[in-house]
């Protein structure tokens, strides 16, 4: 249905209407787009920050962190390292003053099976937000959906009051997981699992409402409000603006800048398709996953396995091309490198 230009100039954008029943947060390390959109959070992860470190714009935070990392000394890689988390820390630092809420800054997915180097990097990640005075409470740490980050999640929110964000989030037995865990918010992906419903099955287009992304968004938050789990749905990861719409209602959306856009060029009447109320009233039953339930049914899904581990390669070969500039800038210079 067209709407007359009169009523499009009264009629809020999409972006506006959304905003009203969902926390919108950008999924961005580019300070100018947060400036424009004015959302409440913000989330980075490291092909984020890999492409902000590369504009001219932000030269000033990579010079600022190579600088850290040579003050620290030690090997080379240590040296690579800490500049690294450095970067992370202050696009986050810069970000928290363009938003009222919270950023998420994500540890390293080569980490991703290793509970331990997980909780490590997490608390020297809050120690360097401390530095440049930033309170835990404005961060939350980003970390892959596995067992291990799942159980990392759990220590980290129980005994060092660190609020972590699940990511790389595709199964039911994920989600489950996470609540049981009590963390603070979870990133179920969307677009991820249209894609692989895409390429691995005949059909090629789904309306929103149908989209395999969204039901299983759908299905997370129905879970999670019908047997009272406080931790916060944040479905991420879009193709489209009909996949956003289509989750109005959910806790949090992350929205790239490109979408957020789109969105506030849109007038269409926007109206909540996700409830509490609705999720109340639901069949879905109560389950408890140990690790072993937790690994088989996650392994019964073919998309999620191979959206998680192609999620912890692709963020790992990013990380490892952070480090690779980083190298560059640090050391191509001495010794007649």
């Amino acid at each position: 249905m067209s709407v007359s230009p009169v009523k499009r100039q009264k009629m809020e954008s999409a972006l506006d209407q959304l905003k009203h029943h969902t926390t919108v947060v950008a999924d961005t390390g580019d300070f100018n787009a947060i400036d424009e959109y004015k959302p409440l959070d913000a989330t980075t992860n490291p092909s984020l920050i890999l492409a902000a470190a590369q504009m001219p714009a932000y030269q000033k935070l990579v010079d600022d962190a190579v600088a850290y990392g040579k003050k620290l000394g030690g090997s080379e890689e240590e040296q690579i390292k800490n500049a690294s988390d450095k970067l992370f820390v202050l696009f986050g630092a810069e970000i928290l003053k363009r938003i009222p809420g919270r950023v998420s800054t994500e540890v390293d997915a080569r980490l991703s099976f290793d509970k331990e180097g997980m909780i490590q990097r997490a608390r020297r990640l809050i120690d360097l937000y401390k530095e440049v005075g930033v309170g835990k409470d404005r961060i939350l740490i980003k970390l892959s959906s596995t067992w291990e980050g799942i159980q990392a999640g759990r220590v980290l929110e129980a005994e060092y009051g660190i609020h972590c964000n699940m990511t790389l989030l595709f199964s039911f037995a994920q989600a489950v997981a996470c609540a049981e865990a009590g963390v603070t918010l979870i990133s179920p992906f969307v677009g991820r699992i249209l894609d692989w419903y895409v390429a691995n099955g005949d059909k090629k287009t789904y309306e929103p409402s149908e989209d395999p992304g969204v039901k299983s968004v759908t299905k997370i938050y129905n879970y999670y409000k019908k047997f009272g789990y406080k931790t916060i749905v944040m479905g991420a990861s879009f193709r489209n603006t009909g996949q956003i719409k289509a989750l109005t209602g959910c806790d949090y959306l992350t929205i790239s800048p490109k979408l957020l856009a789109e969105l506030s060029k849109e007038h269409v009447k926007l109206t909540p398709t996700l409830s509490v109320k609705e999720a109340q009233a639901c069949n879905l039953e109560k389950i408890h996953l140990d690790e072993k339930a937790f690994r088989w049914h996650h392994n019964e899904d073919q998309m999620a396995v191979e959206k998680l581990s192609d999620g912890i390669r692709k963020f790992a070969a990013d990380a490892v091309k952070l480090e690779r500039m980083l190298k560059e800038r640090m050391f191509s210079t001495e010794n007649g490198k």
